[in-house]
């Protein structure tokens, strides 16, 4: 009897599984753990093989993969961006991820991350907001209110301990889900007219808006001293949000420089802007906010650290809560070298089959 090379097992977290597993352990409980789990790799960021994504575009929007490595663990994320799938009753963001051993190249887990994308980025857009806002922001106007919204609402109200939402849409509809969704939160809600309405007075601005254009959607004379900007939604070339003079007018924080200046609202500006990289400050090595008074900006694409740090949580939860199945994802034979033999194998158990059948017929 043959004995099989033995591959460590792959464990798959299907789209019901991460319903349930983030169900069980509680969405606050994800934001607060996967935000941890972002600063704490952020910390060793120098441990990290780093590349920007590799991006598809099309006239319809862009297709993604995102890796990244440490010497134990590769990671990597498909996603997609597609404005217009809503139209067609499909999901603008659509993912799924991988975590291997470096060692070996085996994969471990093979993951949902469409909902661990939201998750992840809320969370990391609330770690920005902690590190840099200033303390005791209590009021953020959120502007675009489409699927990440109520993530992003969440995330402020648990991380950050923001009480009070602004809210603006061009989509009337889209804010009334949201304010349905956000019932009972403990949330003060208010429904604006206009950014400019939505902005007022807000300590925090988050700006999450799908519109693959060169849109100005905040622009300088909105803004006010001591404010702090997340600009979520700009994230690939051609797609801002942010006016350049909202840039030139503050402390301009980044994930990733390489991958920012191709894809995040800086790319509007010479290359030689200044920025600093968001790890820094949490290291100590940079200064986050000088001063009350001072802008600052966290402008965000998403790196693949942040869903190495999300996918490393997810299946830590899903072990503990013995969630999840495993699944063969790679052929094994008897022979490593001799990978034609696993069509050999099935070829002689199809035909022991049919013998059993015919006996037993």
């Amino acid at each position: 009897m043959t004995t099989l090379t033995t591959l460590p097992p792959t464990l798959y977290l299907s789209a019901p599984d991460m319903v349930r597993l983030i169900q069980r352990k509680g969405l606050a409980a994800c934001l607060r753990g996967v935000a941890d789990r972002i600063a704490q790799d952020f910390k060793r960021w120098p441990e990290f093989d780093k590349s920007p994504r590799v991006a598809c575009h099309s006239a319809d929007g862009v297709i993604e993969l995102m890796p990244i490595a440490d010497a134990h663990e590769f990671a990597f994320k498909y996603v997609n961006g597609h404005p217009k799938n809503t139209q067609a009753g499909l999901p603008t963001v659509m993912a799924f991820g991988v975590l291997a051993d470096v060692a070996t190249g085996a994969p471990r887990v093979l993951s949902e991350l469409t909902l661990v994308t939201a998750i992840r980025t809320a969370a990391m857009s609330a770690l920005a907001a902690k590190t840099l806002a200033r303390p005791g922001s209590r009021v953020m106007a959120l502007i675009g209110n489409g699927a990440q919204s109520e993530f992003q609402a969440l995330a402020f109200k648990e991380l950050v301990g923001i009480k009070e939402l602004r809210l603006f849409d061009t989509d009337g509809a889209a804010t009334a889900k949201l304010v349905a969704n956000l019932v009972g939160t403990g949330l003060s809600i208010q429904v604006c007219s206009s950014v400019a309405q939505a902005v007022r007075g807000a300590d925090i601005v988050t700006t999450v808006t799908a519109d693959k254009t060169n849109a100005t959607i905040l622009t300088p004379e909105m803004l006010e001293p001591g404010m702090h900007v997340n600009g979520v939604g700009g994230d690939c070339p051609g797609k801002t949000e942010l006016h350049p003079g909202v840039l030139s007018a503050a402390q301009v924080f980044v994930e990733f420089e390489p991958q920012s200046r191709i894809e995040g609202d800086i790319q509007q500006m010479p290359a030689d802007f200044p920025v600093t990289e968001l790890w820094q400050v949490l290291v100590g090595q940079h200064a986050g906010r000088r001063s009350a008074a001072d802008i600052t900006v966290f402008d965000s694409v998403g790196f693949a650290l942040e869903d190495y740090s999300a996918l490393c949580f997810m299946r830590d939860a899903a072990l503990e809560l013995g969630i999840g199945s495993a699944v063969d994802l790679i052929v094994q034979t008897a022979d490593p070298k001799n990978l034609f033999s696993a069509l050999q194998q099935e070829a002689a158990a199809s035909t022991e089959r049919a013998q059993t059948l015919a006996i037993s017929g």
